[in-house]
Formats: C-alpha cells, sequence, structure tokens
C-alpha cells in the first residue's frame, strides 16, 4: 500500500499544480504569448495531434486573445524540423510569420519551459497541448517560471490517446523530479529576443 501511494505522488503533485489553471480556447484569459509543445511529424506534416494543437493557437490569435505564439519542439536532426513544420501550417492559417518564434531545442516538456523563460524572457503564457499532457505541461512551466494557464485540445479517444495518457502516468515520476532538482535543458544557449520583438511590432 506504501508503494501505491508513493508511486501515485507524482501525478497528484501534477493535478494539484494545475488545479484551476485549466482552460479552453473560449474562457482562456488573455495573454501575449501562446506556447505550442511539438508532438511529432508524420511525412513532413505535423501529425494529427500536433495539427490540432495548432489549429487552437490559431483561433486563439484570430480571436485575439494571444499575439504571439512559441512554438517549441525538435530540431537535433537535419531530416526532422518540428519548429519550422509548425510555423509553416499557422502562416497557412493566417497568424502571421512575424508574429510566431521558433525554439528549436523543445525536446521535451520541462526544456521547453525552462527555455521559455530563461532564454525567451516568457514570464506568463497560455500552453495548448493534448487534455492527457496539459496538466504536466502547466506543472512544469510553474516550476519554471511562468505563469501560466492550459488549454487541453480535444481528440478522438483512439489508440495513441491511450498510449498517451497511460505514458503520462510514468512521465509524471519525471516530471517531479525536474521540478524538484531543476536540471538545465540539454541545450540552453544565450538568449533569444525574438518573443520581444514580435511583441514589440505587434504594438
Amino acid at each position: 500500500m506504501l508503494l501505491c501511494v508513493l508511486g501515485l505522488l507524482p501525478a497528484t503533485w501534477m493535478f494539484t499544480a494545475a488545479d484551476g489553471r485549466l482552460r479552453t480556447t473560449a474562457d482562456v484569459p488573455r495573454t501575449d504569448v501562446a506556447m505550442v509543445f511539438g508532438a511529432g511529424l508524420w511525412r513532413g506534416e505535423p501529425s494529427p495531434y500536433l495539427a490540432r494543437r495548432l489549429d487552437a493557437a490559431a483561433e486563439l490569435y484570430r480571436e485575439g486573445r494571444i499575439e504571439v505564439v512559441l512554438v517549441t519542439g525538435d530540431n537535433s536532426r537535419e531530416e526532422y524540423d518540428e519548429p519550422d513544420t509548425m510555423r509553416a501550417y499557422l502562416t497557412e492559417r493566417g497568424v502571421p510569420d512575424g508574429r510566431i518564434v521558433s525554439d528549436y531545442a523543445g525536446f521535451d516538456t520541462w526544456d521547453s519551459c525552462v527555455r521559455a523563460k530563461k532564454i525567451f524572457g516568457v514570464d506568463r503564457a497560455v500552453l495548448i497541448s493534448q487534455g492527457f499532457h496539459i496538466r504536466r505541461a502547466v506543472a512544469l512551466c510553474q516550476e519554471a517560471g511562468v505563469e501560466s494557464y492550459g488549454v487541453g485540445v480535444q481528440d478522438r479517444h483512439d489508440e495513441t490517446w491511450y498510449y498517451g495518457a497511460t505514458r503520462e502516468l510514468f512521465a509524471a515520476g519525471k516530471a517531479s523530479l525536474d521540478a524538484l532538482f531543476k536540471p538545465d535543458p540539454r541545450f540552453l544557449g544565450p538568449e533569444e529576443p525574438g518573443v520581444e520583438r514580435a511583441l514589440a511590432a505587434a504594438r
């Protein structure tokens, strides 16, 4: 019983940390910056899950609820570029290129949150992801110093969804360790003014 309790502590922390910070695209507070986390590419295009995240960001932009979209994902290989693919998808849906900022070293959720704060100077953001991931994203960005609200996009509960939901139970353990020890991202690098410049242009 004790092992079960200890095993559930990370998930309990994650749910508690995100409590009261989950919204929909209709009622999320107006915020300058939205963060969209990568979710894989299929044949050079956003996966269906990633496309729905990007659709939500485009909707928030069109409705004037955000000014800038920070797309964060994996570009560790020349032939695999999540951020630029996400940028192209957003521009096709009406988000100006100058309002999109790319983080090419968002290798996992913790790295994306820390880099948003330390590299791009983001203090407050709307986070966009699937419902099974959004609580972890909010909890980790809060720990990284980014005041966060989460929008969990809706999806069919297919095999991929159930896999993602099950994976979150295990990912909660790593998330709690990241929150406790606050490791540096795999790649930190120098500060980048992209978000600041995009916001200045918006005004």
